[in-house]
């Protein structure tokens, strides 16, 4: 376990590798799963003021259901998380050309439409926060099938989980957290304990 300030973070983060590898997988991440994406109380607020933005990136079935259910949802597990069509896709997702799941948030963000990437949760994964109320447990949980690809490109490029996922860790914990992580981890890379 790792302790950085109010944040504990799993071994895992440091030891194991990921790469997203699209090609195989699809975007299965914004399909597969209970429900959608969990979102902060904060996260909702900017939904709500971006999704008129947002809509012309979205199929017209998609859109229905956000405006039927709203830009956010409330689960029973997991609190606000983002629509999703029949327990699948998120609504806000989109299919590229290549048969590519991806996120018209993050679209609409790349384009200059909007100042929110996307949800931290989406941004993070394969890292799954859980907060309490004096800390965050951080934890690496790939999806087991889902995720083979990228954890077998992760170990041929030698990619540690924290690299792959720099900007949104950046983005979630700030520039000095990053690099005091990364020095533990250079650290228990080179054998000092």
């Amino acid at each position: 376990m790792i302790a950085i300030d109010n944040v504990l973070l799993s071994d895992e983060v440091i030891q194991e590798h990921f790469v997203c590898d699209l090609d195989k997988c699809k975007g299965g991440c914004c399909v597969d799963g209970d429900c959608g994406a969990p979102l902060t109380s904060e996260e909702t607020k900017i939904l709500k003021k971006v999704y008129p933005k947002v809509k012309q990136y979205l199929r017209p079935d998609y859109i229905a259901q956000i405006e039927k259910e709203g830009t956010h949802v409330l689960d029973n597990e997991y609190g606000y998380v983002t629509p999703t069509i029949n327990r699948g896709i998120c609504a806000y997702g989109y299919t590229d050309e290549l048969g590519i799941v991806k996120c018209g948030i993050e679209k609409a963000w790349k384009e200059g439409v909007i100042d929110f990437q996307k949800p931290i949760s989406c941004h993070l994964f394969p890292i799954r926060i859980k907060s309490y109320k004096t800390y965050d447990a951080v934890n690496y949980e790939p999806r087991e099938t889902l995720c083979k690809p990228a954890c077998k490109l992760g170990n041929k490029l030698k990619v540690p989980v924290y690299k792959f996922l720099k900007n949104s860790l950046i983005r979630k914990y700030g520039q000095e957290f990053y690099n005091t992580l990364d020095a533990i981890a250079e650290k228990y890379n080179s054998g000092v304990k």
